[in-house]
This record gives structure tokens, sequence and C-alpha cells, in this order.
């Protein structure tokens, strides 16, 4: 199936999917809706063995489309950014993205909620919706399982953006690789799984993920009824995402 916004490859066992919507590739409700169509194409791939995100442009993704936050867009909006997430679980294989470049917002939460993460050294993660407005969903579920409570609330709370480095030493990422030899480190870390059993990766994944005692789907739930019921009902929400639109300083309200 030709594609807009996306490049798709399923070869043995291991399907890509690149962004390519560059510079930036900003994720759009058109551009996500190709990613679920892919999605769910692959789960009826009874050898899948791997799933591996990357981007073409200068970063791997700029974050969801603002425009789309405004008014009843936003539910359809949420609805599909989200549906990525949950069919990425659908999958039940492991899935490893590819960074070069900055991964923000809905960008960054599409990276690191893969189970591997690969990065360049011009690599940036962050979460700036908080100086929109808003709260970024998936942070806010991923983030505290992945690096503890209080670095989890920092980075989200604030809308800080890390370097590489750093994004290391949290346990965002596995590695950072020289940009020059991106494709070849990428091959060689994919290898790893191709020659083992497709059955045997998922149910270690699934075991493993068992082990947290953990539900994403009823959390995920509880966070869009916060994000969608009281949180797009405050006027800040609306000032904030609006002043990004406008290129201006949001006006808060505190309510």
């Amino acid at each position: 199936m030709a594609y807009k916004h996306i490049q798709t490859e399923l070869k043995e066992g291991v399907a890509t999917l690149t962004l390519n919507r560059p510079p930036l590739n900003v994720l759009d409700i058109e551009m996500m809706e190709e990613i679920n169509t892919y999605f769910e194409g692959l789960l009826k791939e009874k050898g899948l063995k791997l799933l591996v995100i990357q981007a073409v442009g200068k970063a791997f993704s700029a974050g969801v489309d603002v425009g789309e936050h405004l008014g009843d867009l936003v539910y359809k909006m949420i609805e599909v950014f989200h549906r990525m997430f949950r069919l990425m679980d659908a999958l039940k294989v492991p899935s490893i993205s590819v960074v070069n470049g900055s991964a923000l917002g809905g960008g960054c939460e599409l990276a690191v909620y893969c189970d591997m993460v690969m990065a360049t050294e011009r690599a940036k993660f962050g979460q700036p919706e908080i100086q929109v407005g808003v709260f970024p969903p998936i942070a806010a579920l991923a983030f505290p399982r992945m690096m503890g409570r209080k670095k989890a609330l920092e980075l989200i709370l604030s809308g800080d953006v890390i370097k590489a480095q750093e994004a290391l030493a949290l346990g965002m990422i596995n590695k950072i690789v020289p940009e020059a030899s991106l494709a070849e480190e990428v091959d060689r870390f994919v290898e790893k799984f191709k020659k083992l059993s497709g059955i045997v990766l998922k149910l270690t994944k699934e075991a493993t993920l068992a082990g947290l005692n953990d539900d994403p789907e009823r959390g995920l739930q509880t966070i869009e009824k916060i994000y969608l019921d009281r949180l797009m009902k405050t006027s800040d929400a609306i000032e904030g995402l609006k002043a990004f639109l406008d290129k201006r300083k949001p006006a808060w309200k505190d309510s």
C-alpha cells in the first residue's frame, strides 16, 4: 500500500516504519492514521519479530500538529494519537526507535515508548507541552515507569529539552552511535533479534512487562479523562495553544 507521509518495509520478520514528512515530521491526524493503518496490517503478520521506527529529515519528529488540539478536533486527535501506542502494545513484538535529531512532544513520546532506542549524538528529547498549556499524556504514563517519579515530573513539568547523553543516563535510550555510521549500527543491532524466535521474543516481552504489575491501558484511560474532560476545558489550555499558533507569549489566567 502506498502512503503519503510514511515509508514501510517488511523483511525477514522486521517491520520498518519511516516517518516521511520532512523536515520536521510533524504528526498530523492524516499521518497518524496512515501509521495506524500500517500497524493494523501488521497485526495479521504471524512471522513478525520486530518493529523499527525511524525518520527522514532533520528531526525524528517535532511533535503533534498543535492546530489540531483546538475545539472538538482535539478528541479526534487524541484518539488517533493514542491508537498508535495501543496498536504498538497489541503487536506485542519488541520495538526499536532510531532517533537522529530532535524528538519533541508527541515525537518524543513515539520514540521513547519503543522498547529500545538508538540515538545519535545530535539527538534531543523533550516534552515542551507544558509551555503551551497542556501536558503529554503518553509521557505521563511512560516516564515514571522509565526513569522514576522525580525526574519524570521535572521533565514533564518544566518542558526541558535534554541531549542524548542525559537521556542515556536517565534510561530513556539504550545507546548513542555516531551519525556517520548510524545505518550500519542499526543493522547490527537489529541483526541480534532477527536470528531469534519471534514467538519467544513476544512471550519474553510480555513476561517482562507483567513483572511490573502494570496495566498501561487502565492508566492511559485515566490520563485521557483528565486531558479531555478537565485540562481541555480550562481557559489556559486554549490560551496556550492559541498563543503558540499566533507566535506570542501566553497570558495565563490560572483557570
